[in-house]
């Protein structure tokens, strides 16, 4: 006798196009996002302060005022990265990307600008930058969430 499969999780989430799949399982619990969600921005202000104060160097020795801007840059890094990820989470798809593209996009351009490059040059680099996190993180959006800004499962 024949039978039809059937699947055996019991855990099925719906996707957009209305069929099933199976959920992802979390791996970490929930200290682990935790300390994730507070790690990953220190370090990444840390490695974002120490780039701009070795950038503003230009490969001369390191100086208490050198290294006041590199913390000052990682504090400001800091601030706004948790204020944007804040702020990001409630907006649609496309006001998420642009703030996140804002942000990269000023930060790169930050960057550049204290290595020593004009204006314009940082502006223009850092206005690349913008529309590729723009593109990237629209995409990403948009395959991931409803119109709504729920996300799929």
């Amino acid at each position: 006798m024949a039978h039809a499969e059937t699947t055996t999780d019991p855990t099925p989430s719906r996707t957009g196009q209305g069929r099933t799949t199976p959920s992802t399982p979390d791996v970490f619990g929930p200290r682990t996002h935790l300390v994730a969600k507070w790690l990953v921005p220190v370090l990444l202000a840390l490695v974002f302060g120490w780039w701009a104060a070795a950038n503003r160097r230009h490969g001369t020795g390191i100086t208490g005022g050198n290294m006041l801007f590199g913390w000052l840059s990682a504090l400001v890094f800091l601030i706004l990265y948790v204020a944007v990820r804040e702020i990001a989470v409630r907006l649609r798809r496309e006001q998420h990307a642009l703030l996140w593209a804002a942000f990269t996009g000023s930060a790169v351009g930050f960057l550049v600008y204290q290595s020593g490059r004009s204006l314009i040059q940082s502006a223009g680099i850092g206005l690349a930058v913008a529309a590729g996190m723009f593109l990237m993180a629209f995409y990403r959006y948009y395959t991931h969430e409803d119109a709504t800004g729920r996300r799929l499962t």
